[in-house]
């Protein structure tokens, strides 16, 4: 059987993906699996199972990307084409049978909505693929030694972005003596181009509890590395679904975008949000190429703590 699977340029969204991905290789046992998704996103699925080709392409004008994607998948034939872009290519692809996601209703979780394209319910959880180099890396850059907390305290857009003094606030109340975390390592996690975000927050932590792994590791090293940590604390990006899809215990801080749509998905998942909702926040947007402002200031560090308190007793009891 061969499987073309296309998903999506962004990481977050193609986390979600698969789950969808994992339930047609277990229902297809030795198929032969063709992946295309964004270049940022394509190291999420260098291990898959019967993994025959992995492409990566970036967006080009005028929806180039999709000329170059057919002719890299159109001389073959595929036992299934799986469309998640509403491209459209697949009904160009020589197919026995194609599922191509629609434009979305936005009235669900982007999961829910995944698995309904082959009638699941539940929908099938989200996970990672990861190669014995993988777990191997993350052994030395995260060690054995106690808890560690994992943060991610960076996202691509500056309005999701709670500010770095209440993720250190935060962080040195659940680990300060008598927290939830005393004593813990706190690893922080961010692409190589969010240094300048981070930095601040790496600066603020005790030193020697600090695991620094800014712009250190590739998207299947850095879920094997969230593997590795108690629990998981981020703004709304695709790290927090990387690390709800490794199983880490994970809280999500939302504010201007959807948690009913984008919230991390799993039983050791959970979110908290701004008091303000996204209608509100998102009429505060600054005009498009102006400077943005954080929109998560309804947010506040106690509330942030009681949460993570509460997934941290969870998880323990589970």
């Amino acid at each position: 059987m061969r499987l073309l699977f296309i998903t999506a340029n962004r990481i977050g969204d193609a986390v979600l993906s698969t789950g969808l991905l994992r339930h047609l290789i277990e229902r297809h046992p030795g198929a032969r699996v063709t992946v295309a998704a964004g270049r940022i996103a394509a190291p999420l699925f260098e291990a898959v199972p019967g993994l025959e080709r992995l492409l990566a392409f970036d967006k080009r004008p005028f929806k180039a990307h999709w000329l170059g994607l057919w002719g890299a998948t159109a001389f073959r034939r595929w036992d299934l084409a799986v469309d998640l872009r509403a491209s459209a290519i697949a009904y160009f692809l020589p197919a026995r049978r194609r599922l191509t996601m629609g434009r979305s209703d936005g009235d669900r979780h982007r999961v829910a909505e995944l698995g309904a394209l082959l009638g699941l319910d539940p929908p099938p959880a989200p996970g990672v693929w990861l190669a014995p180099r993988h777990q191997a890396a993350a052994e030395r850059l995260v060690p054995a030694g106690g808890p560690v907390l994992a943060v991610g305290p960076a996202a691509n857009w500056s309005g999701k972005q709670w500010r770095g003094q209440r993720f250190a606030e935060l962080l040195r109340r659940l680990t300060a003596p008598g927290g939830a975390l005393d004593g813990a390592r706190v690893a922080v996690f961010a692409a190589g181009h969010e240094r300048a975000q981070t930095q601040p927050l790496i600066d603020a932590l005790p030193a020697g509890r600090a695991l620094d792994l800014a712009g250190a590791v590739d998207l299947p090293c850095a879920a094997a590395c969230l593997q590795r940590c108690r629990v998981f604390i981020g703004n709304d990006s695709g790290l927090m679904h990387l690390a709800a899809a490794a199983g880490t215990p994970t809280l999500g801080l939302f504010g201007p975008s959807e948690e009913w749509r984008y919230a991390p998905w799993g039983p050791h998942a959970a979110f908290v949000r701004t008091q303000e909702s996204c209608a509100v926040l998102n009429a505060r947007r600054a005009p498009l190429g102006a400077p943005q402002e954080t929109l998560m200031d309804g947010l506040s560090v106690d509330t942030a703590l009681a949460a993570a308190e509460d997934l941290l007793r969870r998880t323990a009891e589970s």
